[in-house]
């Protein structure tokens, strides 16, 4: 019986994790469930899983959460605040922490399960992106586990060596590492209508369910380039030796090429709960809920290179991974500025990637040798990429 605290339970990630300890109760069980300000979700949740614990950032929700747990007789402590992602996620109790908080808020609660030595399945892509060496450093310290959540990554670590350690050995015999992108909802638009391209539209993802930044982030190919810096730091490859492909139908995940020629790839269903039941019980194998493949129905499958002029998003990953430093913190912050000026309507589509590089160019990167850097070099970020947003809106 392994014990989870789940970061980020609400979200599409922890929603499928819970599917599958769901199905496996004699397997799992759950000791936290976080959220930010979903209420009913969370308590749901906690009905069905009975944490001993339930996180929530949002005050009020917090409040509302503890009124319906009282009154419903559940024995599960509400906890608030970001304090509290920490405290759950470097407890004695868990074996396993799924990271599953999107974005940089992320960081501090990743960060404490590394450090207190846990199994820790990462779907949190951007903690790897902000503070790479720092968290390398620290799984070095204190023998925690690092399994990659996100199909491509995912994929990769299927296809390596079975004694292969994620952010501690370079693979031996490996040419390369191709992760594939389905290169999003936009792939066959034309260029010049991307300036009018919706939200919604942005967010209607060809193949995957995920949540609404992650989507932007897709359409974008920003995704694939935080992927490629992940994909640096989890196998120890320099940029040169990591490739991106596009592969619209996303049925083969990712590949490793090995030197010998031979070209290893992991082909499923696009449903996240593949990779979750992997981590969860590697390295064993369980049931997911996902059916195999039927070959017979798949049809074609295709493969592209990615255009640049239509994702320059990704070319900036590639940009500030060759930068290095507090450069790819600086490139997730404004990304996440611009990606929620987006979603807000604030900017347009194609105006997410001309932020990003503006921000990058104003702010020297420094090495990212501590996390008070780290973090300074966030919030520095975010402010300009906020004073930029107000001149390209021409607001004074």
């Amino acid at each position: 019986m392994k014990t989870l605290t789940i970061l980020g339970s609400t979200g599409s990630i922890g929603a499928q994790a819970l599917d599958i300890i769901a199905r496996h109760p004699d397997r799992f069980s759950v000791f936290a469930l976080t959220a930010h300000n979903n209420v009913e979700k969370l308590y749901e949740q906690c009905v069905q899983f009975r944490p001993h614990y339930a996180v929530m950032i949002d005050e009020a929700a917090a409040q509302m959460l503890s009124k319906k747990i009282k009154a419903n007789n559940l024995t599960t402590d509400v906890l608030l605040g970001e304090q509290a992602l920490v405290q759950v996620a470097s407890d004695d109790t868990p074996d396993i922490v799924l990271a599953a908080i999107v974005g940089s808020a992320g960081l501090d609660s990743t960060m404490a399960a590394v450090r207190a030595g846990k199994r820790v399945l990462l779907a949190n892509k951007e903690s790897l992106v902000m503070a790479g060496a720092l968290m390398v450093s620290a799984r070095q310290e204190s023998g925690a586990e690092i399994l990659p959540v996100d199909s491509e990554h995912n994929a990769i670590f299927q296809c390596l060596p079975s004694d292969f350690v994620p952010c501690q050995d370079t693979p031996k015999g490996v040419d390369a590492v191709v992760l594939t992108a389905s290169g999003g909802p936009f792939r066959q638009t034309p260029i010049e209508a991307l300036a009018s391209v919706t939200p919604q539209q942005a967010i209607s993802h060809p193949n995957w369910s995920m949540g609404n930044k992650i989507s932007v982030d897709s359409a974008t190919m920003m995704n694939k380039g935080l992927e490629v810096i992940e994909a640096h730091w989890l196998y120890g490859l320099p940029a040169e030796q990591i490739e991106v492909v596009i592969h619209p139908q996303s049925i083969i995940h990712s590949m490793v090429r090995m030197r010998d020629g031979s070209v290893l790839a992991q082909m499923a269903q696009h449903d996240m709960r593949v990779p979750i039941a992997h981590v969860l019980a590697w390295p064993e194998r369980i049931t997911s809920g996902v059916n195999s493949l039927d070959f017979t129905t798949l049809g074609p499958l295709e493969f592209e290179k990615p255009a640049v002029e239509r994702y320059p998003c990704f070319a900036l990953a590639y940009d500030a991974l060759g930068e290095g430093g507090t450069a790819m913190t600086i490139l997730n912050a404004a990304n996440e500025v611009a990606v929620a000026a987006f979603l807000a309507g604030r900017l347009r589509f194609n105006q997410i990637s001309i932020l990003v590089s503006e921000v990058l160019n104003q702010i020297a990167a420094v090495s990212a040798d501590s996390l008070e850097v780290v973090i300074y070099a966030d919030r520095e970020a975010r402010e300009l990429a906020a004073l930029n947003m107000q001149a390209m809106l021409g607001i004074h």
